[in-house]
């Protein structure tokens, strides 16, 4: 007898019996690859895997499992370039640094990567964390321990003695003490060349920088370059010699100059990116990140009295509202554009909201849903098995009510999510 999904209770639905197959009926279906969306499709799951696609709502056989979706779009599970998966910033996160223990952190991290998959994105990049936790996670969800995302994680980022990803600014002299590669704190070519082979030791798939000064670090500028020549092409050259690529955050123009002339694979946030930088980027095939949610969200929190320390919230204030104009100006140049939100600043679960931001910037919407589809696939190296829905990719499969092409805040009530297969929400 047909079974029709309905009332889920519990994470995750087991699979349909050996030989059957689960039909997902899809009133309009984005592929991720097509520039329309097609109505009145069948995708035949099978197992973990998509079987076929095909048109009309077909006739289950005796066991198969139908799910109804023919009142909403259906879509390629969404991917997150930039998250932080082990913290959610409040007005409590500078005394946490203190009270936390990596237990904490850890689950913490479980929690917000069930929010992060139930909010519809089955792929996430981790950049940077606290005490690797996020390699651990990475695993445990890989072994079907806990839910959550696909994880590519970089581990603890790097940065140069008082950079923005040096943890111990801002802290008493008495115990400060004076971290290096291990912790991520990088001075001259050796220290650039150790780090990046303990990142490798440590498990990481990606490395992190911070090519600049930034925003909620308790450090004076938010821009300045702090990493040099030589350290930037240390760090990239040695990442390449492990298989791993380079993530750089950076605000300033200097130090993104720098980071895209070395053969960084990725420039986060890139606030104040410049006609150079761009044609640098468009040049090199470097993408930009461009987390216009959390320009927003820090810029908000600045007119709050006592929510950022002192030390941050004119850097707040100047660079979060810089974003969205540089993400525009960005997309008419023409630079390759891939999704990315820096959640975890803002809060885990609301990674949609960039959707709307990105259309209210100028990129149609199903430009921004490809950047967070096929376009993220791709520049993650998996776009052989995930990033659209055909015939033998992963069953990463969401949905959302209505028409997200017309209303792209759609995108913000995803109403079903199927992760190889399985179901964690409906």
């Amino acid at each position: 007898m047909n079974r029709i999904l309905a009332g889920l209770i519990g994470l995750c639905l087991l699979p349909a019996p050996a030989g059957a197959d689960t039909l997902i009926h899809a009133g309009r279906l984005i592929d991720g690859k097509s520039d329309r969306a097609a109505t009145e499709k069948t995708l035949r799951i099978s197992g973990s895997t998509i079987k076929a696609v095909e048109d009309g709502y077909v006739t289950p056989a005796d066991g198969d499992t139908v799910v109804d979706l023919r009142e909403h779009t259906v879509l390629p599970g969404l991917m997150d370039m930039h998250v932080h998966l082990t913290g959610q910033y409040s007005s409590a996160s500078q005394v946490q640094r203190f009270t936390f223990n990596e237990a904490d952190y850890a689950f913490d991290a479980a929690l917000y990567a069930r929010r992060t998959l139930e909010a519809g994105f089955t792929v996430v990049r981790n950049l940077g964390d606290a005490s690797n936790v996020t390699v651990a996670l990475r695993k445990a969800i890989d072994a079907g321990d806990v839910p959550g995302p696909r994880i590519f994680s970089a581990g603890m980022s790097l940065a140069s003695t008082g950079g923005h990803g040096d943890r111990t600014n801002g802290w008493a002299m008495d115990i400060m003490g004076d971290p290096g590669p291990r912790e991520g704190v990088v001075n001259g070519v050796e220290d650039a060349r150790k780090a990046v082979r303990q990142r490798y030791k440590d498990g990481a798939d990606w490395i992190k920088i911070t090519a600049t000064g930034g925003v909620l670090s308790v450090a004076k500028s938010g821009q300045n370059a702090q990493f040099t020549d030589e350290e930037l092409a240390a760090i990239v050259r040695t990442a390449g010699d492990y298989g791993m690529r380079v993530a750089a955050h950076a605000h300033g123009t200097e130090g993104m100059k720098r980071a895209v002339i070395a053969g960084v694979a990725s420039i986060e946030h890139g606030t104040y990116m410049d006609r150079e930088v761009m044609r640098l980027m468009k040049e090199r095939g470097t993408y930009y990140v461009p987390t216009i949610i959390a320009g927003e969200w820090v810029a908000e929190k600045s007119k709050i009295d006592g929510f950022f320390p002192e030390l941050v919230r004119p850097k707040a204030a100047a660079i979060g509202p810089l974003i969205k104009s540089t993400f525009a100006e960005a997309y008419r140049y023409g630079v390759p554009i891939v999704f990315g939100t820096d959640t975890g600043v803002s809060p885990h679960g609301d990674n949609a909201q960039e959707f709307a931001l990105m259309v209210e910037g100028g990129m149609p919407a199903m430009e921004a849903i490809k950047s967070a589809t096929s376009v993220a696939a791709a520049f993650l190296g998996i776009e052989d098995t995930h990033g659209t829905l055909e015939a033998g990719k992963q069953a990463d499969v969401i949905a959302v009510p209505g028409d997200p092409l017309d209303d792209i805040t759609a995108m913000q009530r995803v109403a079903f999510v199927m992760k190889g297969g399985a179901v964690y929400k409906d």
